[in-house]
């Protein structure tokens, strides 16, 4: 079982030139709020500031119990403080409000931008993309932006400032302190930097085997008929066993450094900064000198252990930019919108194949169609069967123009079906599949998604054509009745008729029917049936089916085997080819339905 992908899995990417200035075009989706940007990077700055003149004061006031220190005793040095700790809260708050208003319109924009995008992605890139992952992906990539635009960006500069001006401070105070803090604190916060990266890989290493283990638990309580059959009980308690002993041993092994990590921060840190202050009291530095480099050498030692995972965070955060850009990078199709109340000109539904030849873009080795001719005139019912991976349901896709034929071409009124922008064409077709997905919302809305702008009376008359009135007025809450995720809370045949009521409200031209009752029980079948029929009436339709005892009455049939047409002619003309694969298929499937008497 894939585990959820972690914001800690999100890749690493290396901060070049390069990539920065990619990773640049984010900003342009600040829009307006480029300004907050830059007045949040003003109390940045300010913040920093009033950081690195506490620990100055702090000094000050110390050294001032004794004699004044440029004029000032401790009761105004400790007003000053004061007043830095207030100035200090105020310029945090707008700078955390402004990052905070910034990142999350930034996001607003980049998320509607991702979204247009991705829905207007041809079929060929979800064909090689799994939706799943693509939603965990984005999911996670933006969490990791939106972290990097409101703290960690942020804070890497605020620690970059604090590193450098503690140092410059500290130099002032005492040029030979400072060099001899330098050669123990950075190297303590080095190696800390290094131990907590070992201590969180052993982490992570325990959180996969606490996912396979409850994989293992999941896996044996789903399919605890079979456990018991095979009476692999004892099998099964081995493998759990052996899964969450490996649990403990990297628990333990983790509890261990982490005693060890704990040991040296106390004696490492505590060691150094007593050495701070013997070296300092040999050096004669006053009291309030030395409280301020003490609180200066903390501040520069928690920046430098701090600014070492943010700085890994950036990278993840061009890593995530970078992912997310690339989405944005690919062709989508042209797509237009629709104006409501302009009519486009009505085909009269008119499709020829020409030679037509094709192979998916995941699978370029397979041929699936091999030079597909036939030509369905306006009205016409054209029923397409055979085996499983003939390229059936290919045809259709190509008609829909979710994908493109690799050589031929495909004739719809006469003119090549590229000539007509996507938009038009595909508002003049109109499909009802095998399995049908209903959104989560109302029967109402679900047919609507027909024809968003339908009133009342032309989604009521859909819906009688589609033998769907009957089992609506059932219930309480008639059209507004909540279908429930993919229409769980309804049988197989409602959904089939609320799709049929989808596609009579669009009114196309072109109609296809994918399989639209092979799944249903009799009644179920009889009831959709008598919708598809009315549906069809005067439109062209293309009907996939395997039960061939729904396509008798189809003006023509197309026998498919490894995409290519062997077999063309009505169900009457192709029953007395007694050798025909349509023949065959006919005698297998009539005999299994026949009634046992």
């Amino acid at each position: 079982m894939a585990r959820k992908e972690r914001k800690e899995d999100i890749p690493k990417a290396k901060i070049t030139k390069a990539s920065l200035h990619k990773s640049f075009r984010l900003f342009k989706y600040m829009g307006p709020d480029k300004w907050k940007f830059i007045v949040g990077l003003v109390f940045l700055g300010l913040t920093s500031a009033t950081a690195l003149v506490f620990p100055k004061l702090i000094g000050d006031l110390v050294n001032a119990r004794k004699l004044p220190v440029n004029g000032w005793g401790i009761d105004k040095y400790a007003m000053a403080l004061l007043v830095v700790l207030v100035l200090q809260s105020v310029f945090s708050f707008f700078r955390i409000y402004l990052f905070s208003q910034v990142t999350e319109y930034t996001l607003l924009r980049l998320r509607q931008s991702l979204y247009s995008h991705l829905i207007k992605m041809p079929m060929a890139y979800f064909s090689q993309n799994r939706v799943g992952e693509i939603n965990s992906r984005l999911s996670a990539d933006i969490s990791q932006i939106q972290e990097t635009f409101t703290t960690t960006l942020a804070e890497f500069l605020r620690q970059f400032i604090l590193i450098i001006g503690g140092i410059i401070l500290i130099s002032i105070i005492s040029f030979k302190l400072t060099l001899f803090m330098l050669a123990l604190i950075p190297a303590i916060a080095i190696v800390a930097i290094l131990f907590g990266r070992f201590i969180r890989s052993i982490s992570r290493q325990v959180q996969d085997k606490v996912a396979d283990s409850n994989t293992i638990l999941e896996e044996t309580m789903q399919g605890i008929v079979n456990v018991k059959a095979f009476t692999n009980e004892f099998f099964e308690i081995a493998r759990y066993g052996k899964a969450v002993g490996s649990i403990t041993q990297l628990s333990l092994k983790s509890a261990f450094w982490r005693g060890m990590f704990a040991s040296f921060i106390i004696f490492a840190l505590f060691g150094a900064i007593v050495g701070i202050i013997w070296y300092a009291m040999s050096l004669q530095i006053s009291e309030g000198d030395m409280f301020s480099f003490v609180i200066y050498t903390a501040f520069v030692g928690a920046s430098i252990g701090g600014i070492a995972e943010l700085y890994a965070q950036l990278q993840k955060a061009v890593g995530a930019t970078d992912r997310v850009l690339d989405i944005l990078d690919q062709q989508k199709e042209d797509i237009s919108q629709l104006m409501p109340g302009l009519a486009s000109t009505r085909l009269s539904g008119r499709v020829a194949f020409e030679s037509v030849r094709f192979t998916y873009p995941s699978r370029q080795e397979i041929e699936v169609l091999k030079g597909i001719s036939f030509e369905a005139l306006p009205g016409e019912s054209i029923a397409i069967v055979g085996p499983s991976g003939a390229g059936k349901s290919t045809i259709t896709q190509l008609l829909l123009r979710f994908y493109e034929p690799t050589s031929g071409q495909i004739l719809i009124d006469g003119k090549p079906s590229t000539s007509y922008s996507l938009s038009e064409l595909r508002n003049q077709m109109a499909i009802v599949p095998q399995d049908v997905l209903l959104f989560g919302g109302s029967i109402r809305e679900n047919i609507l998604y027909g024809k968003p702008g339908a009133t009342d009376d032309e989604l009521i008359d859909a819906a009688v054509k589609a033998n769907a009135m009957s089992f609506i007025e059932r219930f309480p809450e008639g059209l507004d009745t909540i279908v429930g995720e993919r229409g769980i809370t309804l049988s197989g045949g409602q959904r089939q008729r609320i799709a049929i009521a989808r596609a009579v409200l669009k009114d196309p031209s072109i109609l296809i029917l994918d399989e639209a009752t092979s799944s249903l029980d009799s009644e179920s079948e009889r009831l959709v049936q008598e919708a598809l029929d009315k549906l069809m009436q005067g439109r062209t339709t293309f009907i996939v089916a395997h039960r061939l005892s729904t396509i008798r009455n189809a003006s023509r049939i197309l026998v498919l085997d490894a995409g290519a047409i062997i077999e063309n002619g009505s169900h009457q003309q192709l029953i007395a080819q007694k050798d025909g694969l349509y023949s065959h298929l006919s005698k297998l499937q009539f005999d299994r339905e026949a009634p046992v008497v």
